[in-house]
Parts: C-alpha cells; structure tokens; sequence
C-alpha cells in the first residue's frame, strides 16, 4: 500500500511539473522583448503588409489566451510552429540537431560517469594514501576549470593534430562511408574529451563522497569482523548502499544528452542542439527556443521520476 502511494505522489508530481514548465516556457517567451516582426523591421524593405502577413503567419496578431490554447493544441498534435530563422518546422530542426548531439554527450557522459565510479571509489578504499590524494586534487582542479576554458586549451593545444570544428572535412569529397565515419570520429574526439573532463570530476568527488560515508557504518565493520574479503564487502555492501547520490547523478548526468553541451558545442561549432539554442538567442527564435527547452524540461523531470522510483527500490525507507 506504501509503494502504491508513493509512486502515486510521485507520478502526480511529475505531471504537475511539466504541465507547469510547459505553461512557463509559453509565458517566459512571450515576455522578453522581441520577435519574428522585430527581426523583419529592420530590413530596410520591410512593408507594413509583410509585418502583418508574418504576424499573421507566427499567430502574433492573436490574443495571448488564444495564443496559449493554439500553443497546447499544437503542442499535442506535433506542430511545434515554425522556426523563424529558416521557415522549417521546429521538430525536425531539433530532431536533426539531436541527432547531432546525441553521439557526442552520450559518449561522454557514460566515460564519465565510469571514469568517475571507478576514481571515486577507488579513492575512497584507500582514503589517505598518496593515490587518494593525487585523484582527489586532480578531479577538484578539472572540476574548478570552466567549461570554456578546457574547451579552448584543448583546441589551441590539438587544433593542429585533430580536428578543431563541424563534424566533417569540408574539403573531403567522394569519401566512402567508412571514411566518413572515421573523418565524423575524428571530429568528435575533443568534444567528447572536453565534455569527459568536465563530468568526471564532479562524479568521482560525489562518489568518493558517498563511498566514505558508507566505509564508515557500523555494518562494515561487522563484516570486516566476519572476515569477508575487501573486495565483497566493497561490492555486496559498500557500493549498493552508496547507490542512492549515484542515481542522482546519473540521472542529472543523462539529462545532459538531451540539453546537450551548448558551450562545448559553440567552442567546436558542431551542430547539435546546444549549438542550435544559442544560434535562436542570437536570432530571437522563439520557436526553436520554447521547443528546445520544453524538451530539455520534460525529460529532466522523467528521468528524476524514474530515479526516485529507483530510490524505492534501492531503499524502501524512502517512504518513510
């Protein structure tokens, strides 16, 4: 009865949630200063009758509570509007740029939260040792780092060596599809680098964290006193108790994949979604922008749903 209860609060919860972020993402850019007819009135050629059909094209001309109906209805039927940069539908710029992003901070994400496991636990077994020491400070210098920053002094350092920008050669022509696909991992290698570097570090400070709080229980010392071999009493007690601030995180981290690494992106100009937010900000496309972030938002909220279910099961006392 508990755990139908708590999935109950939880999945409501959920649905609030979005059904409020969707209401704010239509309100949040109806608010700020600029549109498609801002953009159009500084062409010197611009006529009155072109700003009215483009007002009447975008559902500008409409009241903002018949705005906000159109808005939901379309949102339900696929038609998230038309981007005003390039006249194509919203849904499938994004789609294309998804597609981009997703080979790229999927990559990442996934060696770094291994890369960050693996460190943080491994600094916490051998707390105070000159191992512990090294990984700890390395992970806190890379996690102080800006994005930005490892982002260019990787590309000044590898500009010449690998490739610094796109997804392709643009002088590589006739290439055949093996070729393309080394020329589109070549391309990747320092995006997905960078991204690593930014990750891992936060992981492996939070799990060396956790891990410590664990080691320090009263039931692994029982079972040191059993004489259970380090190695179970890491696997079998120490890691499964030390799940819960690690689901968190994957959960953050797997949010990622789908907002995607905008500075990353901008720095080593590949097309994916964060590369296509920051273009819309530039060109005041709000479309592209309420359809990114209603994107980013909803599946957010799934996956922090779909960790506190997990939390339940990792820990029933979390109804408690």
């Amino acid at each position: 009865m508990r755990r139908t209860g708590y999935i109950w609060k939880r999945s409501v919860f959920a649905v609030v949630t979005i059904f409020a972020a969707v209401s704010f993402n239509f309100v949040l850019f109806r608010v700020l200063p600029g549109s498609a007819i801002t953009r159009i009135s500084r062409v010197p050629n611009a006529s009155p009758s072109m700003k009215k059909a483009l007002a009447e094209q975008f559902g500008l001309d409409k009241s903002m509570w018949d705005q906000y109906w159109l808005y939901l209805k379309n949102l339900f039927t696929g038609n998230w509007g038309i981007s005003y940069s390039n006249r194509q539908p919203v849904i499938e710029n994004l789609a294309v740029a998804f597609g981009n992003t997703l080979p790229v901070v999927s990559i990442g994400t996934i060696v770094a939260i291994i890369l960050g496991i693996l460190v943080g636990v491994h600094s916490a077994v051998r707390r105070g040792t000159f191992a512990d020491h090294f990984s700890t400070n390395l992970a806190v210098l890379f996690y102080a780092f800006p994005t930005q920053f490892l982002g260019m002094m990787l590309l000044i350092f590898f500009a010449g060596v690998l490739p610094a920008a796109g997804t392709h050669d643009p002088f590589a022509f006739n290439q055949t599809p093996w070729e393309s696909f080394l020329d589109y991992s070549k391309h990747m290698i320092l995006p997905v680098l960078t991204l690593v570097l930014t990750l891992y570090a936060e992981n492996a400070l939070i799990v060396r964290s956790s891990m410590l709080e664990t080691l320090g229980e009263d039931y692994i010392l029982t079972a040191r006193a059993k004489g259970l071999s380090r190695r179970k009493i890491i696997r079998d007690y120490a890691m499964r108790n030390a799940l819960l601030p690690i689901v968190t995180m994957v959960a953050l981290a797997l949010g990622a994949i789908v907002s995607g690494a905008i500075l990353i992106e901008v720095i080593f100009s590949w097309p994916g979604i964060g590369r296509a937010l920051y273009d819309a900000v530039l060109q005041r496309d709000y479309p592209m922008l309420q359809g990114g972030f209603l994107i980013i938002t909803v599946v957010v909220v799934l996956l922090n749903y779909l960790a506190d279910l997990a939390y339940y099961k990792l820990d029933p006392r979390v109804v408690d």
